[in-house]
């Protein structure tokens, strides 16, 4: 079934989000209410849910997404394949969603039966998008619109679960696999646990949208991998 996928017809992507406020003492009243209960279920016994308040950023009731990164493939003529890629990011999320969100329609537009592909983008990337975008009051694309649609007919493809073949427990990381073929890591720089601090205390906006790029590069040549694909990237080009 995968060989049967153009790479082409997918858009990859890969997200980095934060808690949605600098502290647990800025969250209003209610929120900080909210995270009490919710963080209950991954603090231990010693802890409060000020001392888990870093990890609110991967909860999207309790977090925000500051950069989107997203590329394509493109196979020319003489069999190499380029790899373009953009970065939306900011302190305004529904900015950086709302352009986004046109990029997605000008791709499933130009491309029907187009495919998003992320690592773990199913548990994560996909449906904390789709929950900013409806907080934000946007309206979702049709890749991301999956209310009532079967299983197959869903345009979500992830590396994660492409290697689980079936085996519902395990978990990979990007950067185990990437690893295991070969790939270049995408974590020569920072990780995802460092990405609040470099975006609160740093606000180093540039950094974090040049390591998202990383892993979004990182999840296409691990697709064409998985594929048996010949034709790897011989290039990456951003667009302006």
């Amino acid at each position: 079934m995968l060989e049967a996928i153009s790479p082409e017809n997918i858009l990859f992507l890969d997200i980095e989000t934060v808690p949605a406020y600098l502290s647990f003492a800025d969250m209003p009243e209610n929120f900080r209410d909210l995270w009490d209960k919710k963080s209950a279920y991954i603090r231990k016994p010693e802890q409060t849910a000020e001392d888990v308040y870093g990890r609110a950023g991967i909860y999207a009731e309790f977090g925000k997404i500051i950069c989107i990164s997203a590329g394509y493939t493109v196979l020319q003529d003489d069999g190499r394949r380029i790899f373009r890629v953009k970065s939306f990011s900011g302190d305004d999320e529904k900015a950086l969603l709302e352009e986004f969100c046109q990029t997605l329609v000008k791709f499933y537009g130009a491309k029907p039966g187009a495919l998003l592909c992320a690592h773990n983008g199913r548990e994560f990337d996909f449906p904390y998008i789709a929950r900013r975008m409806l907080v934000k009051g946007i309206k979702l694309p049709p890749m991301l619109n999956v209310h009532g649609r079967k299983p197959w007919e869903l345009t979500f493809l992830d590396t994660m679960e492409l290697w689980k073949f079936g085996d519902y427990k395990h978990f990979i990381s990007l950067n185990l696999m990437a690893a295991l073929f070969d790939v270049p890591t995408p974590k020569d720089d920072i990780d995802g646990s460092m990405v609040a601090d470099v975006y609160y205390k740093e606000h180093d906006l540039p950094r974090i949208a040049t390591y998202c790029e990383k892993d979004v590069l990182t999840v296409a040549r691990l697709l064409l991998k998985l594929r048996g694909d010949s034709n790897e990237i011989a290039e990456v080009r951003s667009i302006v």
